[in-house]
């Protein structure tokens, strides 16, 4: 019996590209993981418990999500609107306006809580002109939702770019030829093709809020059970050299966030599927 000639790949190598793939997020992901639920495991189940669930830890983790969820969600809308403008109107300077978007990636986290901290502190040039209206940014929730909204951005704007781009106009003049109005053309038409792009910038935008430390920590003002948000915890018990206290806190954050995350790419999957059929 002859033997069955295995099909070579155009691109070869697959098995020892896979096993680096695997080696190499092993050593970077997995791992270090890994080491954070060893070293709570440390711990027995009502230390865990009294660990995670303390007025002052609950506290932070209602700040860290709640704030990322806003923010998140004000990227979502206000970022959609801003790829928009950039894919489908020429305008002076959008080079420009293009290339602001990907500040928050290239400023360093510090810088941009310090500048944020400037402008919306009660002296500053926004502060300043909130103040009387009873409005007060710094050192307050909303702080810390303005922070993370700034660093948010780029996620939303550069997910729905390439996508926006590839939506033909035509399908817009097709609608309106057949009667469909701006709001029936937006829903029907354009919302299906762009839903998914759109559910992944709010996917990554979130992700980035709840783990974002350097741009908060300055503009929040840190005060517990009003403006500390979980990793700021996380990092004062590592000074405190509570490590396992420190390591039950962030298994509790990486354990929620992977769990919005994977709810948030079911729904993206639903979309998917239901736009195909």
């Amino acid at each position: 019996m002859p033997f069955a000639l295995k099909q070579k790949s155009v691109l070869p190598g697959f098995g020892l590209t896979l096993g680096f793939t695997l080696t190499y997020l092993a050593l970077i992901v997995l791992i270090p993981l890994a080491g954070l639920f060893v070293k709570t495991a440390t711990l027995t189940w009502d230390q865990f418990v009294l660990a995670v669930t303390s007025p002052r830890v609950l506290a932070a983790y209602r700040l860290s999500f709640g704030a990322a969820l806003v923010g998140a969600s004000v990227n979502a809308v206000f970022g959609l609107v801003v790829a928009w403008v950039l894919v489908r109107y020429p305008f002076p300077g959008r080079r420009l306006v293009d290339a602001l978007v990907d500040l928050p990636f290239a400023l360093p986290t510090a810088v941009a809580g310090i500048t944020l901290t400037a402008l919306f502190s009660k002296n500053g040039w926004v502060g300043s002109l909130l103040e009387p209206l009873g409005v007060k940014v710094a050192y307050t929730p909303l702080g810390v939702v303005v922070a993370l909204t700034f660093i948010g951005l780029p996620f939303v704007v550069r997910t729905l770019q390439p996508v926006l781009q590839d939506i033909d106009p035509e399908l817009e003049e097709a609608a309106a030829s057949l009667g469909a109005g701006r709001v029936q053309t937006f829903l029907r038409v354009l919302l299906p093709a762009f839903a998914p792009a759109l559910l992944t910038g709010f996917a990554l935008a979130f992700a980035r809020g709840v783990g974002e430390y350097g741009s908060v920590v300055f503009i929040a003002g840190n005060m517990p059970m009003r403006t500390e948000i979980a990793p700021l915890l996380i990092v004062t018990k590592l000074e405190q050299y509570d490590y396992a206290g420190a390591t039950a806190v962030a298994v509790v954050l990486l354990v929620v966030s992977f769990a919005l995350l994977l709810a948030i790419n079911a729904l993206q999957g639903m979309v998917r599927r239901r736009e195909e059929a």
